[in-house]
């Protein structure tokens, strides 16, 4: 028989997967990091079959064969009928007695607060919002792009990017240059040489996330049109988090409201001071900051509450993940 630990922690993200072995005290005994977790594009089973291979190396060099509960954060898991279907695939492996599936949201949530109590909103690829409470109350959205509402993520900013570009150059709709930087940005000369690039797969279409970046400087250096898009992403990131704030009933309370995600953790100067504008008028008791520590401590945090931790093992195992969180622009 092997040795048991306490929790398998999984922050199983689009572009790779984090995975940590927690003692029921707090240790963090061995980590491990994966490939990308994609269900939608190569199925649940090999998805799952992903994150296994790094789970077996965790397991290998903290020396157990199996923990009390696994916590799993994992992209993609956005619907509960998505959440009980890998919970089930999850399961099947035998990683532990019990297991959780919640959306990887979650992870940062829980990774930037001290008690299960608070919003967060991310924004990478694309955006989504949760919030949660000690009772276990939740808040959330489906998050799974224009059909259910959303608007913002690096996704959904570059192509932006590229329409206004677009109609600004053939003189559809108005100047910006962002005609200029988009093209410039692959050693192009024309969004029209851009847009053959991108058709004719001369680009290829994952790099359309490399237009995000620019459209942040173009912004930086004036341009009304990237600024006016900076301004809709901060609309967006307050919206979201106003209403899981009114859905919890947090809004009148001082709560905090975690910013993680590539976009918002790259701290740019308009959309944090945005950001802090809105929430002190939609929610003035509202504390925004932002997320850098490592999401796989979210998973492990809410792995110790399931078991009923006391506060000095979450403690310990935070002070594993050093940089928990920065205060906002003037937010905080």
């Amino acid at each position: 028989m092997g040795v048991s630990a306490g929790v398998l922690a999984i922050d199983a993200g689009n572009s790779k997967t984090d995975v940590a072995v927690v003692s029921t005290d707090g240790r963090v005994l061995a980590t491990a990091r994966g490939g990308g977790f994609r269900p939608p594009a190569v199925g649940v089973g090999p998805a799952v079959d992903a994150v296994a291979e790094a789970v077996g190396r965790a397991y290998a060099a903290a020396g157990v064969t199996s923990v009390a509960h696994v916590s799993a954060c994992l992209a993609n898991a956005d619907l509960p009928v998505e959440e009980e279907q890998l919970a089930a695939a999850l399961e099947a492996r035998g990683w532990g007695a019990s297991v959780d599936v919640r959306n990887d949201t979650f992870a940062i949530l829980r990774a930037g607060i001290a008690e299960p109590r608070g919003v967060a909103v991310v924004c990478g690829a694309g955006i989504n919002c949760v919030g949660m409470r000690p009772d276990g109350r939740t808040a959330r959205f489906p998050a799974i792009g224009r059909i259910s509402g959303d608007w913002g993520g690096g996704w959904g900013l570059a192509e932006e990017a590229l329409w206004h570009a677009a109609r600004a150059e053939d003189g559809r709709g108005g100047p910006t240059a962002l005609a200029r930087t988009l093209p410039a940005h692959f050693g192009l000369g024309s969004m029209y040489a851009l847009i053959e690039a991108l058709h004719l797969g001369h680009i290829g279409n994952a790099r359309r996330h490399e237009l995000t970046p620019v459209l942040f400087a173009t912004a930086a250096d004036g341009d009304p049109a990237a600024r006016a898009l900076v301004d809709r992403l901060a609309d967006e990131v307050v919206a979201m988090a106003a209403v899981a704030l009114t859905r919890l009933e947090l809004l009148d309370e001082e709560v905090p409201v975690l910013l993680g995600g590539s976009i918002l953790a790259a701290r740019h100067p308009q959309l944090d001071d945005r950001i802090g504008e809105l929430l002190a008028d939609r929610a003035p008791k509202a504390v925004p900051r932002v997320v850098t520590a490592s999401p796989v401590l979210g998973a492990a945090l809410l792995g110790l509450d399931h078991l009923g931790a006391p506060d000095e093992v979450h403690a310990r195992v935070r002070a594993a993940y050093e940089g928990d969180v920065t205060a906002v622009r003037d937010g905080a």
